[in-house]
């Protein structure tokens, strides 16, 4: 285990200290005088994650679309028969988990008996435990999931979305993948992949709260010993930089067409501080651009093309980069030109030294705020900066320092019409 490190916010007045456990486990320990507190340990497992290979093997395997999303709900069976929802009932523990297209987390949260939950959370994590049976039973309940996935007209706009600017990417794939490669999964996928990406080395948690550093190494020796850190490797892939298909257009039981309008970026740096920089512009970029405020919307909305649903939704990561906006409309073509004629000709000029200004101090006070919440620091700085292999304490210098100017460029960059898509759910 090497020495900890305390790293200080002067600004935020806010301080963690992380070390790297034997295991090689990043832990990061945040205290909070609040009254509950928050741990999360997370793996660098999401969905887009399905060829890899571990060590110094020289081939890939691929391993069926959903494996990621089917072993999370599998963590929490336990050898001895009892959940282990039950377990954490029993120190008053609220714990749950999730799995996105980079990452997968596991969480609790309490008022009392953290170290005790900390040890569940750890405990099961760590100690997979699939059988023929159990994998069997998930795959009805995943499959059922699936369906009613598929059933939603939202979830189905944005996938089509996302299958329309991608060609080879797996972000197009639902994270839960489908019913037939579900079907694929087994016990043994399922320990290579426990394997391979909930090696102590690939993960990293944070207890947020009333913590204290040695008791948390405590807890993390007691259940991570015998541990030894194996890399692993995902494959990447390459894509180009136009959309793969202009159009994706599906029907289903809507009153009228849902639109999903998608801007694939391939312009994604290795640097991690750049990506949350470049993360920071395409903030503000939706900010000024696209929201409630801007002239965009008031001028969609008073003609009747958009709802107020209208919404933007953007992810800029090292496997993939895009940007999106989301709403119901009657008619989906006028919209698609209205949207293009605005990136080329009006998007530009809406980024004055006002807007960009004004979208920058809400963007920064709203980072401050954060700090208010265990849930939001946990989650916020191991999945969104500790293991995309950025600083979070570096995020308000990014703000402070970013400019109009660099925002206009990831615009001009951004904003192409051969990178556009346009995903539709028509009426049956």
């Amino acid at each position: 285990m090497n020495k900890p490190i305390t790293v200080k916010s002067k600004l935020l007045g806010e301080t963690y200290t992380v070390v790297t456990h034997k295991s090689g486990l990043k832990i990061y320990v945040f205290p909070k005088d609040l009254t509950s507190s928050y741990c999360l340990i997370a793996t660098r497992f999401g969905s887009v994650d399905n060829t890899f290979k571990v060590g110094d093997e020289q081939d890939y395997v691929t391993v069926p679309d959903g494996v990621a999303h089917f072993l999370e709900h599998k963590m929490f069976e336990n050898e001895d028969g009892e959940d282990t929802f039950v377990k954490f009932a029993r120190t008053g523990a609220d714990a749950n988990a999730y799995t996105s297209f980079r990452v997968t987390a596991y969480l609790c949260s309490c008022v009392d008996e953290l170290y005790p939950s900390l040890e569940i959370l750890l405990t099961s994590v760590f100690s997979p435990y699939f059988t023929e049976e159990n994998v069997k039973k998930e795959q009805g309940i995943i499959a059922q999931e699936i369906r009613q996935g598929e059933d939603n007209p939202s979830n189905a706009v944005q996938y089509g979305m996302l299958e329309g600017l991608y060609e080879r990417n797996s972000v197009r794939i639902n994270i839960a993948g489908t019913v037939p490669s579900i079907m694929k999964i087994t016990p043994e996928t399922l320990y290579r992949c426990h394997k391979a990406f909930y090696n102590p080395a690939n993960m990293a948690l944070c207890v947020c709260g009333q913590a204290t550093l040695d008791e948390v190494l405590a807890v993390a020796d007691k259940c991570l010993h015998g541990i030894e850190p194996i890399p692993v490797v995902s494959q990447t892939v390459t894509e180009g930089k136009t959309a793969a298909r202009k159009r994706v257009t599906k029907k289903m039981q809507v009153s009228k067409p849902i639109v999903c309008i998608g801007v694939k970026d391939v312009g994604i740096s290795s640097d991690p501080e750049e990506r949350v920089k470049k993360s920071i512009a395409f903030d503000l970029i939706s900010a000024i651009c696209f929201e409630k405020s801007s002239d965009f919307y008031a001028s969609l909305y008073e003609s009747g093309l958009i709802s107020p649903s209208f919404s933007t939704w953007y992810e800029h990561t090292e496997s993939f980069s895009f940007f999106s906006i989301f709403t119901d409309t009657d008619e989906p073509e006028a919209l698609y030109e209205k949207f293009e004629e605005y990136t080329q000709k009006g998007l530009i000029d809406a980024i004055t030294p006002e807007s960009f200004e004004r979208a920058r101090r809400v963007l920064y006070s709203a980072f401050i705020k954060s700090f208010d919440s265990t849930e939001d620091i946990a989650n916020d700085l191991i999945v969104d900066f500790a293991l995309e292999g950025a600083d979070i304490f570096k995020y308000t210098d990014h703000v402070k320092n970013i400019t109009a100017d660099y925002v206009i460029k990831v615009a001009k960059e951004l904003f192409k019409p051969e990178a556009y898509t346009m995903s539709v759910v028509e009426p049956i």
